[in-house]
């Protein structure tokens, strides 16, 4: 299981654009082949900083997402409205507790 975190910084007044997007395309996400979890979290201190926090079959999985039209779309979509470059990690579970 590969776990990957998206750590985006918006434009304050672009936030609203980014949770319409995210509302629209969530779904989508969701049910991609390979996609087991998806959850959107907003930072405690800034709340113009989300994380999107997925759960991949492999890494692949997450590969074919990223290259479909949809992803490509989507992101081309939210790039524009950031702040700061994204911060993307890729985790495997170690231990599960």
């Amino acid at each position: 299981m590969l776990i990957r975190i998206v750590r985006m910084t918006f434009q304050p007044e672009k936030v609203h654009d980014f949770l319409a997007i995210f509302d629209h395309s969530k779904d989508h996400i969701r049910y991609f082949v390979g996609c087991h979890h998806l959850e959107l979290l907003q930072d405690a201190d800034n709340q113009a900083i989300f994380s999107t926090y997925s759960h991949w079959e492999s890494a692949q999985a997450l590969e074919n997402y990223r290259q479909s039209e949809f992803f490509r779309n989507t992101w081309a979509a939210t790039k524009i409205l950031f702040a700061e470059k994204p911060l993307v990690f890729s985790h495997y579970s170690f231990i599960k507790v």
